[in-house]
């Protein structure tokens, strides 16, 4: 049996994807076009979590589709990766009406999915665009102002938040900080802590290789 975050058993994605796309279990669902699950690779190692569907992603169901996906986009291209290296989903499945910030009872509704899609990846990185994001993981009330810039090790994966590509597009100057360069700076430490993910792999590999062999020749004599 496979276990995925804090002990989760990894579930059967699909049947998880079926049940999320005619969810009614909050109040948001009365006001969405259709459910928006995911866009990507739910396979690979890297995974980024952002807060709701905006108006392009709940026509689209797609998270990400809008002027905040292209700039995001474009970002993950400047450390050479797309869409297909990594999974993109949101903490909230359904657009909340006028774009408003979700409400607690509404991202606890919609929390068995989001462990859902987290126990099937089991990522080597999370990368947690704003406020919600950051907070569901890190499990803590803390403003991405002051969590970015760290990483953390939350759910067996190294957890890098950042601000999210909106907030960025809207300009402005956070804690001092230029947003876009901030996110440049933040998705550079991704790409490291995704090349020390494949190392510690190919650690573990050759140790595993090393001690099978020991065990072949122990067995010559």
């Amino acid at each position: 049996m496979t276990y995925g975050p804090e002990g989760a058993v990894r579930p059967d994605i699909d049947a998880v994807r079926s049940e999320a796309l005619g969810c009614t279990k909050c109040r948001l669902a009365e006001g969405r076009t259709q459910v928006v699950w995911a866009d990507g690779n739910l396979d690979a190692n890297l995974l980024f979590i952002g807060e709701g569907p905006g108006f392009h992603e709940d026509k689209h169901g797609l998270p990400f589709v809008g002027a905040a996906g292209q700039l995001l986009d474009r970002l993950l291209g400047e450390i050479g990766l797309d869409r297909s290296q990594a999974a993109i989903v949101n903490v909230v499945k359904c657009r909340p009406p006028g774009n408003r910030d979700p409400l607690p009872d509404e991202i606890e509704a919609c929390r068995p999915y989001l462990e859902a899609q987290l126990a099937h990846m089991q990522p080597d990185v999370i990368v947690t665009l704003g406020n919600f994001a950051t907070q569901f993981i890190l499990d803590q009330r803390i403003g991405i102002t002051r969590a970015r810039g760290r990483r953390y090790d939350r759910r067996g994966a190294t957890v890098i938040p950042t601000f999210h590509p909106a907030a960025a597009l809207r300009g402005g100057r956070f804690g001092g900080t230029n947003p876009i360069d901030a996110i440049r700076a933040d998705l550079q430490e991704v790409k490291k802590a995704l090349e020390e993910a494949v190392r510690a792999r190919q650690g573990e590999g050759a140790n595993a290789v090393g001690t099978e062999d020991h065990g072949e020749q122990l067995g010559l004599f």
